[in-house]
């Protein structure tokens, strides 16, 4: 049974923290700036995908054995951080030199190479699982299957989430005619770098709770 004004106090909240800058963000707004706008739905897929796994797991129970064994919550969070690590330091010391270098050398598609990003950075967060955890349960009316509106909650966060992400995709045109000019490749891929270290060392030295 919904609850409706719970179900919109729940979407404005979430709709709050969507907006509000994260890796995510950070993830296709390069993705759509340096790649396209078609990788740039792709990174956004990946997050979506890895919201989902989230979802389900903290419905499953994850996410609560994730707030409660640091251990566990331990290695998550070193892998995510060591692949937010590895991700900026590569952009810092080996940026490209024009806006479709990279393309030439990869192994793999612009578009299957943004949605592996997306994620793996967001399965790798285990601050997501946490967030559902705590996040969910006070949106749930009483009397409802907790485990099924929960994952359905996800699934509204999951959905205003690439809504937020087309309006970032679609907004992004000017800048990506800037990253075209000589040497803005270079000073780009370095800034989104710094800020992928930044994000890996916060993460490394956040806590559960």
């Amino acid at each position: 049974m919904v609850n409706l004004p719970l179900l919109l106090a729940f979407l404005a909240a979430a709709a709050i923290l969507t907006v509000t800058p994260g890796i995510d963000t950070v993830l296709v707004l390069r993705a759509a700036t340096a790649n396209g706008r078609r990788p740039a739905a792709h990174a956004a897929l990946g997050v979506a995908l890895g919201c989902l796994i989230w979802g389900g797991a903290v419905s499953l129970g994850l996410g609560a054995i994730l707030r409660a064994s640091e251990l566990a919550y331990a290695v998550v969070k070193i892998a995510g951080a060591a692949y937010l690590l590895w991700l900026g330091a590569k952009l810092l010391f080996r940026p490209r030199v024009s806006l479709y270098f990279a393309v030439a050398e990869a192994h793999l598609p612009l578009e299957s190479g943004a949605f592996r990003r997306g994620f793996l950075t967001n399965l790798l967060n285990p601050k997501v699982g946490v967030f559902y955890v705590t996040f969910l349960p006070q949106f749930v009316p009483a009397g409802t299957n907790v485990a099924g509106y929960s994952f359905f909650l996800a699934c509204l966060h999951v959905v205003l989430s690439l809504c937020w992400f087309a309006a970032l995709i679609a907004a992004t045109a000017p800048l990506g005619r800037f990253l075209r000019r000589p040497g803005a490749m270079k000073i780009f891929d370095r800034l989104t770098g710094a800020v992928f270290v930044g994000f890996g060392v916060k993460l490394a030295v956040s806590s559960a709770r």
